[in-house]
């Protein structure tokens, strides 16, 4: 049954307004372990409300009600909890009241007018894009040349009324981190009685089949700089593409690196220049070193680095480790970074930048999100144990800085359970 409009319910919410962005933002100045309690207090970016709208559907036929059962915390969404998102992107994410959460498991609650593909307690994941058919458009070039992920009208609400690219970062259609999410059927793949704790990583191994897709293999060896939530499971997906690739994973402390080789990787490694050593140790490659710079250059390099953090001292690893003619998948969210781009051009290097998902040539148009469904499902694809905590609507703050500490919390994958009356499948347990 639907939920008549001017319902209310609890969630989350961010208020976008410039003071409180401020507010947030300076809080981050702050000793830390005050910071993030002080921007998200009564003057900051984020509160947990019990009088949020329930989201009315759509006046367009394809919408459904649902009631999200677990919701990630993805890096976009700790970068708006501490004022960090770009500037320059805000042209298309307008919303003012946004309530976050795009990664997100969730049982239907009712579905709308027109809705034939799914049915009230269908368990569900959602792929967050909001392109020209949900709003209502016309398509774009974008969209009508096979990549709605990048669709040329993310901030045109049209009948959606999302003034978002995608799902969670506006308020109008909900997030995962509130009770009720309103979202089109074309957006819903069902997972039957998929264990919660994989099917909530449909969303992150979606982008990272989308970002490993990128490389056609020209190749044996590849590198991921950051085995956080997207850097695993991109070595999950090269892994279960390439059986035989050599695959080596870069990242600070124990915890993630073990992770790393459990999800697929050759081996695992410290993060520095000491890199570029190890492997021309492992590969017989050469090292050429630059005067008055720190960092060598690996002649005979490897073939592709997927850079999962992309701040300036990865980018100019990734840079320094690339054959010539290699290929840096730019996976995590670059922002203004200070990087010595010579080598692009004097290698011939290509850069390729990789958001969302969606519809891919190499799997025949087939979304890359119905494939992960599918992997999810094989008990073989490496994931277990990537969800380490769950946490209460409640204890959203908590939930919040596990998720920013990340390894130095034992953290990967940190997700909120807004619904506790809709229960878990199980599976096996979060690791801890």
């Amino acid at each position: 049954m639907l939920r008549p409009e001017g319902s209310t319910m609890r969630a989350v919410l961010a208020d976008l307004s410039i003071p409180r962005y401020l507010a947030t933002a300076a809080a981050r100045a702050l000793p830390r372990g005050l910071g993030g309690d002080a921007g998200w207090g009564a003057a900051g970016l984020l509160g947990l409300r019990d009088d949020v709208p329930v989201p009315v559907l759509p006046r367009a036929p394809g919408w459904v009600l649902l009631r999200p059962e677990l919701s990630g915390i993805c890096g976009s969404d700790t970068a708006v909890a501490h004022a960090k998102s770009s500037l320059v992107l805000s042209a298309y994410y307008t919303a003012r009241r946004q309530i976050l959460g795009h990664e997100i498991v969730a049982v239907v609650e009712s579905a709308g007018p027109g809705v034939t593909s799914v049915s009230a307690g269908d368990r569900v994941v959602v792929d967050p894009v909001l392109s020209c058919v949900h709003r209502g458009f016309a398509l774009c070039r974008s969209c009508r040349e096979g990549f709605p992920y990048v669709c040329e009208r993310f901030d045109e609400p049209g009948v959606s009324g999302c003034r978002s690219p995608t799902q969670g970062f506006d308020a109008a259609l909900g997030g995962g981190w509130g009770e009720y999410v309103a979202a089109h059927e074309s957006q819903l793949h069902r997972v039957g009685a998929l264990p919660s704790y994989r099917a909530v990583l449909a969303e992150p191994a979606a982008v990272a089949l989308h970002a490993a897709l990128h490389w056609q293999r020209r190749g044996d060896r590849a590198v991921v700089i950051g085995p956080g939530t997207i850097g695993l499971l991109v070595t999950a997906a090269l892994r279960r593409l390439h059986p035989d690739l050599d695959i080596t994973v870069v990242g600070p402390g124990e915890f993630s690196r073990a992770a790393a080789v459990r999800t697929g990787a050759s081996r695992a490694l410290e993060p520095g220049p000491q890199v570029i050593e190890s492997l021309a140790r492992v590969h017989g490659g050469r090292v050429v070193r630059p005067r008055l710079t720190r960092t060598p250059v690996l002649e005979q390099g490897v073939d592709v680095v997927f850079d999962c953090v992309a701040r300036s001292e990865t980018i100019d690893l990734a840079l320094h480790l690339l054959r010539p003619t290699g290929m840096l998948v730019l996976v995590g969210g670059a922002g203004r970074q200070r990087v010595d781009w010579s080598l692009v051009w004097n290698r011939q290097l290509t850069v390729q930048g990789t958001v969302n998902s969606g519809p891919e040539p190499a799997l025949a148009g087939r979304t890359t999100m119905a494939e992960v469904v599918e992997w999810l499902a094989d008990p073989a694809y490496p994931v277990d144990g990537l969800v380490t905590h769950t946490f209460a609507l409640d204890d959203w703050r908590l939930a919040l800085r596990t998720a920013s500490a990340a390894a130095r919390a034992y953290a990967v994958k940190v997700t909120l359970r807004p619904n506790p009356g809709v229960p878990l499948v199980p599976g096996p347990e979060p690791a801890r």
